[in-house]
């Protein structure tokens, strides 16, 4: 879904997952440190929105997601991923409950296959699943923006920021009123800075929660049965994931960042060495020049140095091992 906003002057198209919105407005830094110090907004809106209503909405969410929702407050917002029956990650949802409707947005491109598993799992259950990224657009308020919230806007509130599901026809007038617009390479900077994980970027496959610390912040340890939690319980209690995710300062002489899938090896082994996990998401920070998330072997000793293709890397835990 193409957004408006890349009509705004400057606006580059993103690439990739979040083809259909700006990678930036012409200057990538300014539009970093604006963000960082709560200026401006950020144009989510290619982002699925779902929503699921009904009496029953948090009991049976409940028993689908690896989050405790049974009595989520009203306007408090938590995260929760859904697993396969081997506890892979299929999919990441950032939630807010405004007392009648769960309100979700989830990765660009995956709420059909997420609407389909629901409907599959309605039952008798009261409930209502909708897909409403076609009515609905998401965009993100920094932390400590005093931008205005719309009248009847529904917002999930955390400490990085405030999502807006705003009405898709209010975009662009809303833009007006409280710009600058900023590109998703500025927000995806500062997700990486603070570690957080991204469905489709930092996992693959067989991505485990524990492997990306999403262990308390998306998955809840003492509620009850859902797909995939014989496998959580069983690493949580008698063993360590396979992988742990790090954060990387890289060397900034490199004129080109290392792909997504770049191989890592230690430095002491050259680019021959064997390998040892690969970059996740790379980016160039205006503070710390360029940075990446990565996942790598459990057992990768903590002050190893790092060579992520021809590129130096020294590591920063994220998930301890």
């Amino acid at each position: 879904m193409k957004s408006p906003l890349l009509s705004l002057p400057g606006a580059v198209p993103a690439e990739g997952v979040d083809e259909g919105v700006a990678a930036h407005y012409g200057d990538l830094f300014p539009e970093q440190r604006a963000l960082a110090d709560g200026n401006g907004f950020v144009d989510l809106s290619h982002r699925g929105v779902v929503t699921v209503s009904g009496p029953d909405r948090l009991s049976w969410l409940h028993l689908l997601l690896t989050q405790h929702v049974t009595e989520l407050p009203v306007g408090q917002a938590t995260e929760a991923l859904i697993l396969s029956a081997n506890g892979h990650i299929e999919h990441a949802l950032y939630l807010v409950d405004d007392g009648e409707t769960v309100w979700a947005h989830v990765e660009p491109g995956t709420q059909e296959a997420l609407v389909a598993y629901l409907e599959s799992m309605k039952f008798f259950n009261r409930v209502e699943v909708a897909d409403r990224t076609d009515e609905f657009a998401v965009v993100h308020l920094p932390a400590g923006s005093i931008a205005p919230v719309p009248e009847d806007v529904v917002v999930r509130e955390t400490a990085h920021g405030r999502d807006l599901f705003l009405p898709r026809i209010s975009l662009e007038s809303y833009a007006a009123e409280n710009g600058p617009a900023i590109g998703i390479l500025a927000y995806e900077a500062l997700r990486v800075e603070a570690h957080r994980p991204r469905l489709g970027f930092e996992t693959d496959h067989r991505t485990i929660p524990h492997e990306l610390g999403w262990i308390g912040t998306a998955v809840h340890l003492q509620k009850g049965c859902y797909r995939g939690q014989e496998t959580v319980a069983r690493v949580q209690n008698l063993g360590k994931p396979p992988r742990r995710l790090v954060f990387l300062h890289l060397d900034g002489s490199e004129v080109h960042l290392p792909a997504a899938g770049t191989e890592l090896r230690l430095a002491s082994e050259g680019e021959e060495g064997r390998k040892l996990g690969f970059i996740t998401t790379a980016a160039r920070h205006h503070e710390l020049g360029p940075i990446a998330l990565a996942l790598i072997k459990r057992n990768v000793p903590l002050d190893a140095g790092l060579l992520a293709g021809g590129t130096a890397a020294a590591q920063e835990v994220v998930v301890e091992p």
